[in-house]
């Protein structure tokens, strides 16, 4: 039988405009593939998120290989800035254009080709789970963990999982990802004491205040990095007063921090630190401070070990590239997944991914496709 193209099902899948928190179809394609090739399908949706859940073989096989990934993309910008339909998987020169097509559909279409190809041409002794929600790209409340919901309800387990983001700079092939920094954000007001700026004694400026805090946090160094992993980073994003007038001291003052720290810190290690330093500048200047604070996620760190080794041999076997095993970038939903089973990710080059024109080469989306038959080849050897 002829084998799945992942270049077609990437552009199918293009061409559903499924900007979180819309699908548009992009999952029916999938489901209507998977089940059509003997997967069992289900619905794993929550709080308006649609998530597709697919297994083939048994349910709670100890020897089953989990895909996870996500359909849904960024908000494309201005459209007039394209110089392709952002929505329409047009090839040009080898590179297909369109948003998706790096971050991550035509990761998706390489597993579900991969696996598709796979269960028809050498059913494996053990199961194969695809996990791929409509929910990543925003707050992902209820994607990935909603899909994680289900299988602890049904009786479903995972023995790995890749998931199959982009994790490669430069060239195809050379880097894994096998764990990723937490991240932490922090919105701080500090309130004093509206005034006229030209009696200062008069108010209490929470401007001082919250530059000095600011400066402090920023001039902290959060740590040397740790075995596996680079220095934590502090990045200050905003600092607000929302004030037009030039002599008024004004009463409230607001600035937003975010955190991206490694294994030598926590989320609330780090949520006791920032409270303490807003404790100093609260007694040093007489002001009131507010604080609010997401964590997005907790750092994690799949050691090195049989599952990245699995996949850098197929990495190497496909591209000649040895693979980086690497813990830097931004937070994926690995960062769930992970409290389930090993994980570990790997996919396409990132280099176009949220931007203007997103595009891919379509060899490598053939190319990841070939590397995840291989990662399955060998898993099930």
């Amino acid at each position: 039988m002829t084998a799945v193209d992942p270049v077609r099902l990437t552009a199918n899948l293009v061409r559903c405009a499924s900007v979180t928190p819309a699908d548009e179809g992009a999952l029916d394609i999938l489901h209507d593939v998977l089940s059509d090739a003997g997967f069992d399908c289900a619905w794993a949706d929550r709080g308006g998120i649609r998530n597709l859940f697919a297994r083939w073989g048994s349910k709670g096989h100890p020897k089953t290989f989990g895909f996870n990934g996500h359909t849904d993309v960024v908000p494309i910008g201005n459209a007039d800035d394209w110089s392709m339909p952002p929505f329409g998987a047009e090839v040009k020169d080898g590179i297909m254009y369109g948003r998706g097509t790096t971050d991550m559909k035509s990761g998706v279409a390489a597993f579900a080709a991969a696996a598709l190809d796979f269960v028809r041409d050498t059913p494996p002794d053990g199961a194969i789970v695809l996990a791929i929600t409509g929910d990543e790209e925003g707050d992902a409340i209820d994607g990935t963990t909603a899909l994680l919901a289900y299988m602890a309800a049904q009786g479903e387990q995972m023995s790995a999982c890749l998931v199959g983001e982009p994790t490669c700079p430069d060239r195809m092939g050379e880097m894994i990802k096998i764990g990723r920094r937490g991240s932490l954000t922090t919105w701080i007001t500090v309130t004093g004491k509206q005034g006229h700026a030209a009696y200062p004694h008069r108010a209490c400026n929470p401007l001082p205040a919250l530059m000095r805090l600011m400066d402090r946090l920023a001039s902290h160094k959060l740590d040397e990095g740790t075995e596996f992993f680079d220095p934590s980073t502090l990045a200050i994003v905003t600092v607000d007063t929302g004030n037009p007038a030039t002599n008024v001291i004004p009463a409230s003052c607001s600035g937003t921090v975010n955190i991206r720290f490694n294994d030598a810190h926590s989320g609330a290690s780090l949520t006791e630190w920032i409270k303490t330093e807003l404790s100093k500048i609260e007694a040093e200047f007489g002001v009131q401070t507010g604080l609010r604070i997401k964590i997005s996620g907790e750092s994690f760190l799949t050691p090195p070990g049989p599952l990245s080794a699995l996949v850098s041999k197929a990495v190497k076997a496909q591209t000649g590239i040895e693979p980086v095993l690497s813990t830097t970038g931004g937070t994926s939903d690995a960062r769930f997944v992970k409290d389930h089973c090993p994980v570990v990710e790997f996919g396409l080059v990132g280099q176009s991914m949220h931007q203007v024109d997103e595009h891919v080469k379509t060899d490598h989306i053939v190319e990841l496709k070939a590397i995840y038959s291989r990662i399955l080849t060998d898993y099930f050897a």
